[in-house]
């Protein structure tokens, strides 16, 4: 029973991850990481693993975050990893 209680307890107290779903994180994430050698998978990749609707396309990324869907597009040498534009 007190077992019982304290994994209720644990569970209660846990953080509920339901995804990012957040322009602030996204661009937090993708200014605070240089790579110059990053492409479209590995940035599809990485937002992924961040819990990001993202899918690589032909030379972007599109990132879905609600109702707005963002064009990723990773930019070499310039600070962050990719050049972010709304597409809708």
């Amino acid at each position: 029973m007190v077992v019982i209680f304290v994994l209720l307890a644990f569970l209660s107290i846990a953080p509920i991850s339901t995804g990012v779903s957040d322009k602030s994180e996204l661009m937090k994430l993708i200014l605070g990481i240089e790579d110059p050698l990053i492409n479209v998978n590995d940035l599809a990749f990485l937002l992924v693993t961040h819990n990001f609707d993202a899918v690589p396309k032909k030379d972007f990324v599109e990132v879905r975050l609600n109702e707005t869907v963002y064009k990723l597009m990773p930019n070499g040498s310039h600070p962050g990893l990719a050049n972010v534009t709304i597409e809708s």
